[in-house]
C-alpha cells in the first residue's frame, strides 16, 4: 500500500518505459514520421490501445485508493476478526490516507532530484513530448495527492466525534488552501488517532468486563453539577460518563440543583431529590459525586441540613474547598458593575429553569475568604466517607476556553490550576489523585466532566469515573 501511494502518480511513465523496452514493434521514430501533429502532439498518442491501457490501470488503482475500506488496525492481533463500528473503520481509513499521503509527498522531492522518474522519458525521442509529459506528470501528481488528502480529511470530519461544529467548518475551509491546509491536516490526523486509541481501549474494557457490573454500587449514584450549568435533557453536563456507568451496572441520578443558586438554596433542592431517590430505590443512603461548586452544595447538605445519615460517601471533583483565586480577582471589580453583570446572568438563567437565580451571592461564595468561614462552620461528618480528585492544565493555552482564567490564576500564585480551581483547593478528605495527561495540554476544569466529549492522550475521563465508582463498590458503598 505504501509503495502504491508513492509510485502510482507516475505509473503511466513506467508503462511507457516498459512498453518501449518490451515491444520491438513500438517504434517512436517510425510513428513520428508517419503522422503530422504540427510538432505539438506526439504520434504515439494515436495508439489507442496503449492509451486505454494506461488509463485503465491508473484509474483502477486510483479508485481502489479512494474507496478501499481500510481494515481497522487494532491494538491486539487477536482483535482483527472482531467487528468494529463502521464509523471507526472510516475514520481510521481517513487517518491512514493522510499518513500515506505524507510519506508519498515526502518521497516526491527525492524521486525528482535523483532523476528516477525522468529516466522513462528517455525512451521517448521527441524532446517536446518529453517536456509536455513532465508537465503532465507534475499536474497529475499534484491532483493525485490533493484529491486523496480531501478524501481522508472528509472521512475524519464526518466521523470524528471529538471535533466541534466550528472546528469542522474552519478545517474544511482551510483544506482548499494549498500548503496552509497542512496544519489542519496534522491536527485532524492527531485527533483521529487519539479518539481511535480511546475507542479501542474502551472496546477492550467492554470485552474484558463483559457484564461484570463493576459499578453496581450498594447505594445509587447522585451526580451534582457545578456553577453556571443545569441538568438539561438534551445536553448532559457529564458527557459520556453516565451512560458508561449505567452500562457497568450503576444506578445514576442527577441533583437538578440550580445553575446560579446559592449553596443554601441548592442544598434544599438536593435534599428533596435524595428523598425521591431513596423512596424509589427502597434504600437508606446515596453516593454523591460532585463537580466544582456541587461539592460545596453537598457538604452543606450533609453538615448544614444534617443529611449525613442519608449520604454514604461524597466524592468531589475539582471542588474549590478553599476557594478560588479567580473569584478574589473578580471581587476587585466595583460592586455596582459586579451586581449589574450578575443581574444579566440571573435574567438569562431564569429562562432555563432557575427559580431563584442569585449569581452575585452564588459566585461570591467561591471566594477564599468565604470558604474559610464555610469550612469552620460546616465540618465533615464522621458518618460519611469523603474523597477528592483534582487536575490541572500544564500551560494557559492548554484549554482555550479557560486560557485567560488559568493565566490570571497563575499570575496570582496558583501555578497548578485547572482554569478555575487550584490543586490544593481541590484536596479534601481522602485525596486520591491529580489527573494529568501525557500531552502538553493537561486536564482542565471542563475536561473532568467530559464537557467537550473529547479524548486526550494519556487520559480517559470516562474510564476514570468507572474506576472511581468501582472503588466505591469495593469499599461497600
Amino acid at each position: 500500500m505504501n509503495a502504491a501511494m508513492i509510485f502510482l502518480p507516475h505509473i503511466y511513465l513506467l508503462l511507457i518505459w516498459i512498453q518501449s523496452l518490451c515491444s520491438s514493434a513500438f517504434d517512436y521514430d517510425n510513428l513520428l514520421s508517419g503522422y503530422d501533429f504540427g510538432g505539438f502532439m506526439p504520434a504515439w498518442a494515436a495508439d489507442a490501445s496503449f492509451t486505454i491501457q494506461i488509463l485503465l490501470i491508473y484509474g483502477i488503482f486510483l479508485c481502489l485508493l479512494h474507496i478501499r475500506p481500510f481494515d481497522l488496525i487494532t491494538l491486539r492481533p487477536a482483535h482483527k476478526k472482531e467487528r468494529f463500528p463502521l464509523r471507526l473503520k472510516i475514520m481510521n481509513g481517513g487517518r491512514r490516507i493522510l499518513r500515506l499521503c505524507f510519506w508519498g509527498i515526502s518521497a516526491q522531492p527525492v524521486l525528482y532530484f535523483t532523476g528516477l522518474w525522468r529516466y522513462p522519458l528517455y525512451a521517448v525521442n521527441d524532446t517536446k513530448f518529453q517536456f509536455l509529459l513532465m508537465i503532465f506528470d507534475d499536474i497529475i501528481t499534484f491532483l493525485f495527492f490533493y484529491l486523496l488528502i480531501i478524501n481522508g480529511s472528509v472521512r475524519i470530519l464526518c466521523t470524528c466525534r471529538s471535533l466541534g461544529v466550528w472546528k469542522r467548518i474552519l478545517i474544511f475551509c482551510f483544506l482548499w488552501i494549498p500548503v496552509v491546509h497542512l496544519f489542519p491536516l496534522k491536527y485532524l490526523s492527531k485527533r483521529a488517532k487519539i479518539e481511535l486509541d480511546a475507542e479501542m481501549c474502551r472496546f477492550e474494557n467492554h470485552k474484558r468486563r463483559d457484564g461484570a457490573m463493576i459499578c453496581a454500587t450498594r447505594y445509587p449514584i447522585l451526580l451534582l453539577h457545578g456553577i453556571g450549568f443545569r441538568d438539561l435533557q438534551y445536553f448532559n453536563y457529564w458527557g459520556r460518563i453516565p451512560k458508561e456507568l449505567v452500562r457497568n451496572g450503576a444506578t445514576v441520578y442527577y441533583g437538578h440543583q440550580e445553575a446560579w443558586g446559592t449553596i443554601e438554596n441548592n442544598g434544599q433542592v438536593i435534599r428533596e431529590k435524595i428523598k425521591e431517590v431513596l423512596a424509589e430505590n427502597h434504600c437508606d443512603k446515596v453516593n454523591i459525586i460532585a463537580h466544582s461548586k456541587g461539592g460545596l452544595d453537598a457538604r452543606y447538605l450533609i453538615s448544614g441540613l444534617h443529611m449525613d445519615g442519608q449520604v454514604a460517601s461524597l466524592t468531589t471533583i475539582s471542588t474549590p474547598h478553599r476557594g478560588s483565586e479567580l473569584l478574589d480577582i473578580l471581587n476587585r471589580l466595583p460592586d455596582g458593575i459586579y451586581r449589574f453583570i450578575s443581574s444579566l446572568f440571573d435574567k438569562s438563567y431564569a429562562r432555563f429553569g432557575d427559580l431563584n437565580p442569585d449569581c452575585y451571592h452564588a459566585s461570591k461564595q467561591l471566594s477564599r475568604a468565604y470558604c474559610r468561614e464555610f469550612n469552620e462552620k460546616y465540618p465533615d461528618s464522621p458518618q460519611v466517607y469523603y474523597q477528592s480528585y483534582a487536575s490541572f492544565v500544564k500551560h494557559p493555552l492548554g484549554d482555550p476556553m479557560l486560557g485567560i482564567p488559568s493565566l490570571m490564576m497563575s499570575l496570582s500564585g496558583a501555578l497548578q490550576n485547572d482554569g478555575l480551581v487550584n490543586v490544593n483547593s481541590a484536596m479534601w478528605g481522602h485525596f486520591k489523585k491529580t489527573f494529568v495527561s501525557s500531552s502538553a495540554r493537561g486536564i482542565s476544569h471542563g475536561d473532568m466532566i467530559d464537557l467537550k466529549r473529547e479524548d486526550y492522550k494519556g487520559f480517559d475521563v470516562v474510564e476514570a469515573y468507572v474506576k472511581i465508582v468501582a472503588e466505591l463498590k469495593e469499599m461497600g458503598f
